[in-house]
C-alpha cells in the first residue's frame, strides 16, 4: 500500500524502495501545490522530509529524454548540495527515470565542473555565486530552467546571499516556477521572497518540537577567553567516543582545532570559507572514526549527517532555541543516550532557560574539581570564571 497517489507509479516505486509509503505532512501538502506550477513558501522543521517534498515533483515534471538544465536548487552548503545529489541519484536508479543531478559549488576547480557539465544534467545543485558563474560564461543554459528550488530559504534571502540569488533567478525565463524551504522562515524573508514570486501560496506546516528524553543537558560556566581550555579540560575527563563542538567563529573554530591537536587529541574543523580539501577530510574522517571531535559552525553542518555522535559541546551559544534543537538532535538517536554540554558565561545563563522553557528540559550546572564532575553549587551559578 502506497499513499503517494498524486505520484506516478515509477516514482512511488522508487519510494517503495525507501520503505517510504506515506508522506510526511509537508510532502502531502506542498508536491500537489508544485504539480500545478505553483510558486511556494514552505515552512516545515528539519527532518520532516522537505528534500522529497521538493525533489518528488521535479521527477514528475521534467523530461528527461530533453539533455538540458530544467532546474535549479539553491543551497548555503557544499555538504546540503551533495545530500540532496545523492537522494537525487537514490530516485533515478529506483525509479527508473533517467534525470541527472549535478552539484556545482564555488571554491572547487571550475574547469572540472565545466567539463562535467557537457553530460547535460537536467539537474544543478548549488551555490548561487558559482552557478551564476558558470551561467554567464554560458556553461549552464539559464532560459531552459523551468523550476528554481531556493532550500535553506533564511540563509539564502539574507544580505549575505540574496543579490546572488536574485541574479540567477533574474537570468531565467519569467513564466518559471519558485520554490522556497525552510525550517524557519521570518516576515522579511516571506516579505522579499514576494517581490520576486508570482503569487506565491504559504505553507506553514506547524509540527511539535521535543528534544528526546535519552539525552542529558549540562552547562558549565566559564569566561568566554576561558572557554575552549575548559573544553580541553572536558575532554581529557569525558573521554567521549565521537563529539561534535560547535564554534561559528571562524577564527576561533581553528583555534580550537590547533589546541586540541596540540594536547594529542584527533581533531577536524569545517566552517563555511574552509578550504574544500580540509572540509572533505575532517568529514570522512570524522565519520570513520579516525577523527574523536569535529568543530564545526551552525552553517556548515546544514545536510550533515553523521551516526554514532556521543557528545555535543556548545561553544558559540545559539540565541536561537531552534539552532540549539537541531544541535541536540545529532545524538541521542534511535533511543541511544546522548549529552549536550554547553560551556556558557554568567549572562548566557537566560539562554540555557529559554531552551529549558522552550522544550520542557532541564539542565544540570556542572564543575570541575580534582579532574571530576561535580555539581555546581546552586550559589555558584552566578559566578564568572
Amino acid at each position: 500500500m502506497n499513499d503517494f497517489g498524486f505520484l506516478n507509479s515509477a516514482v512511488a516505486a522508487a519510494l517503495q524502495k525507501e520503505d517510504i509509503t506515506v508522506p510526511t505532512e509537508v510532502q502531502a501538502t506542498a508536491i500537489p501545490l508544485a504539480l500545478q506550477n505553483k510558486d511556494l513558501i514552505v515552512q516545515s522543521q528539519t527532518g520532516t522530509g522537505k528534500t522529497l517534498a521538493f525533489l518528488l515533483p521535479l521527477f514528475e515534471k521534467l523530461q528527461p529524454q530533453r539533455r538540458e538544465t530544467q532546474a535549479i536548487i539553491l543551497v548555503p552548503t557544499h555538504e546540503l548540495a551533495m545530500q540532496i545529489q545523492r537522494q537525487i541519484e537514490r530516485l533515478a536508479q529506483n525509479s527508473g527515470i533517467a534525470l541527472l543531478g549535478m552539484p556545482v559549488i564555488g571554491n572547487v576547480n571550475i574547469t572540472r565542473q565545466i567539463e562535467k557539465l557537457k553530460e547535460k544534467p537536467q539537474i544543478v545543485v548549488g551555490s548561487p555565486g558559482r552557478i551564476l558563474e558558470l551561467i554567464k560564461k554560458r556553461k549552464i543554459s539559464a532560459h531552459t530552467v523551468k523550476t528554481i528550488v531556493i532550500d535553506e530559504a533564511d540563509k539564502m534571502m539574507g544580505k549575505d546571499n540574496y543579490s546572488a540569488v536574485k541574479a540567477v533567478i533574474d537570468t531565467t525565463l519569467r513564466d518559471r516556477q519558485l520554490l522556497l524551504f525552510s525550517a524557519s522562515i521570518s516576515n522579511e524573508t516571506i516579505k522579499t521572497a514576494k517581490l520576486i514570486m508570482k503569487e506565491p501560496e504559504l505553507i506553514r506546516i506547524e509540527n511539535t518540537v521535543s528534544i528526546p528524553t535519552s539525552i542529558e543537558h549540562w552547562y558549565f560556566i566559564a569566561e568566554q577567553r576561558d572557554k575552549i581550555d575548559e573544553l580541553i579540560k572536558l575532554a581529557r575527563i569525558l573521554k567521549p567516543a565521537k563529539a561534535m563542538i560547535f564554534i561559528n567563529k571562524a577564527y576561533e573554530n581553528d583555534v580550537a582545532a590547533e589546541k586540541l591537536k596540540y594536547h594529542q587529541f584527533l581533531a577536524g574543523n569545517i566552517y563555511g570559507d574552509i578550504d574544500k580539501l580540509q572540509r572533505k577530510a575532517s568529514l570522512e574522517n570524522f565519520k570513520s572514526g579516525k577523527l574523536q571531535f569535529l568543530i564545526a559552525s551552525d552553517i556548515a553542518a546544514r545536510g550533515l549527517q553523521i551516526d554514532g555522535i556521543t557528545t555535543i559541546f556548545n561553544i558559540s551559544m545559539p540565541e536561537d532555541p531552534l539552532d540549539y534543537l537541531h544541535r541536540a538532535g545529532r545524538t541521542g538517536r534511535n533511543g541511544n543516550k546522548g549529552q549536550v554540554i554547553s560551556l556558557i558565561t554568567a549572562r548566557e545563563l537566560s539562554l540555557i532557560k529559554l531552551y529549558e522553557k522552550k522544550f520542557n528540559i532541564s539542565f544540570q550546572g556542572k564543575d570541575m574539581f580534582k579532574g571530576k564532575i561535580v555539581n555546581l553549587k546552586p550559589f555558584d551559578s552566578q559566578k564568572s570564571r
